[in-house]
């Protein structure tokens, strides 16, 4: 492709450290369909006529076939995807195959590839999340009304339900998903007719092939459209933060699944054994996903250090972005996938949950507000149920067992009254507490927007 400048055949060594057609090759239905987009510009602008535009395009479309069909063999000489199709284009075609690269750079093109595939790698992620959402809220569900432990520093706090806790992660996922719906405005913005840096002497209608290929609108600064990468470091991140949340998620269901916890059980289908203990039924899939997270986080390093010292405009620093890119969306594809799965089969077994709810000690703060509903304020409350939590740690006898008024006089008979879990819950009835009735509302909101999704 730059022969007329050149004297000597690349090295092979360069030739290996310079392709990328090993891994971009997966940019070819964008790559095409930018091509024909570009080439109907061209033939609208009198540059090809409507025989040699016919030709492009069925052409495309036959390499496309191919390659659909695994008939295509890639050249890593020909360096990238980009010259892969076009180098065999001419080939078919002849002469027409050869003017499609008018009024183009390789530039604007992989510019162009990448957004394109990285919208529609972006709907299939959104429909991951979403079916992970409806996984967890079908467990939230099944769930709404059994009581667990809340915990904060890995201590028990206050009771939850099952069901409220579940809902905190569609939350989560829910926020993903907002942030993947605005990074998408970033990423729909057509760099085609950008050229290498500084457009071209020969004008084609840059708005016209951004609609046909969907775009929402043209870039408007040719050096920043060929060098920005923000649109896939952005995505990166999205993705890792997506996959922060599931390694939270992860490792809820390592503990819970714990002998020690024993709230819940994964199905052998989701589930391994040891080659060594018999007995074992390991939590791989969440163990996997939370080393994954790693990764994810480690991809979003990588595209930030390779654009964080380059010039205006490309560079080839940037081939950089794509593997970094591609494992990103790959993994997650496959780890919002599985863990859905996983979900939509667990069980919680709630004799377990109700044994740790039960523990008296998850209602002492409930007790503090009874005190402050009797008018003490509560900086002292907080400290008179201190002093009964040291006491039936001392004595070993459960807190709601504890002669209460032997601690100060403040702690009447009906005390004791606080310690119902019931009671506790019922509550809890502002927004966006774990009340029963505040937590089956929420679940009937998600299912009516999730429904809609």
């Amino acid at each position: 492709m730059w022969k007329g400048r050149f004297a000597k055949e690349t090295a092979e060594l360069v030739q290996q450290i310079g392709e990328s057609v090993s891994y971009d090759w997966r940019l070819y239905q964008h790559d095409i369909a930018g091509s024909i987009a570009h080439a109907r510009a061209q033939y609208k602008a009198g540059l090809l006529t409507e025989e040699e535009f016919s030709q492009i395009e069925s052409g495309l479309r036959e390499i496309e076939a191919d390659i659909n069909a695994g008939n295509f063999e890639f050249r890593t000489s020909l360096e990238d995807i980009h010259m892969n199709i076009e180098a065999e284009l001419t080939r078919r075609i002849g002469p027409a195959g050869a003017k499609l690269h008018t009024a183009r750079s390789r530039n604007d093109q992989v510019a162009t590839d990448t957004r394109l595939y990285c919208r529609a790698e972006m709907e299939v992620l959104a429909a991951g999340i979403r079916d992970l959402q409806r996984a967890l809220l079908d467990r939230a569900e099944k769930y709404a009304a059994t009581v667990v432990p809340a915990y904060t520093h890995l201590q028990r706090g206050q009771p939850v339900t099952v069901g409220h806790h579940f809902l905190a992660y569609v939350e989560m996922l829910e926020r993903d998903l907002g942030r993947l719906t605005d990074a998408r405005t970033r990423v729909n913005v057509s760099p085609l007719g950008s050229g290498a840096l500084a457009g071209s002497t020969i004008n084609l209608d840059r708005h016209g092939i951004a609609k046909e290929l969907g775009f929402d609108r043209v870039s408007t600064n040719s050096m920043d459209a060929v060098a920005d990468r923000d649109y896939i470091a952005e995505l990166i991140f999205v993705i890792g933060l997506c996959g922060v949340h599931l390694s939270r998620l992860s490792e809820d269901l390592i503990l819970w699944t714990s002998a020690e916890f024993g709230f819940a059980a994964l199905s052998d289908a989701h589930t391994t054994g040891s080659s060594l203990m018999p007995q074992k039924k390991n939590p791989d899939v969440c163990e996997l996903t939370r080393g994954k997270t790693g990764r994810l986080l480690g991809n979003l390093v990588a595209i930030l250090t390779a654009i964080k010292g380059l010039p205006l405009t490309y560079n080839r620093d940037l081939q950089e972005d794509k593997e970094p890119l591609f494992d990103s969306i790959d993994t997650l594809k496959l780890t919002l996938a599985v863990n859905a799965e996983m979900i939509a089969a667990m069980e919680i077994r709630e004799e377990r949950c109700r044994a740790a709810a039960s523990d008296p000690m998850l209602l002492a703060t409930d007790l503090a507000d009874w005190l402050v509903r009797q008018g003490v304020p509560f900086r002292h409350a907080h400290e008179l149920v201190g002093k009964a939590v040291a006491a039936s740690v001392a004595t070993g006898t459960p807190l709601d067992q504890l002669d209460l008024a032997t601690i100060d006089p403040a702690f009447t008979s009906d005390a004791t009254s606080v310690f119902s879990l019931e009671t506790a819950l019922a509550a809890r009835t502002n927004p966006g507490a774990p009340s029963i009735e505040n937590v089956r509302s929420e679940i009937a909101r998600w299912n009516t927007g999730l429904s809609s999704n």
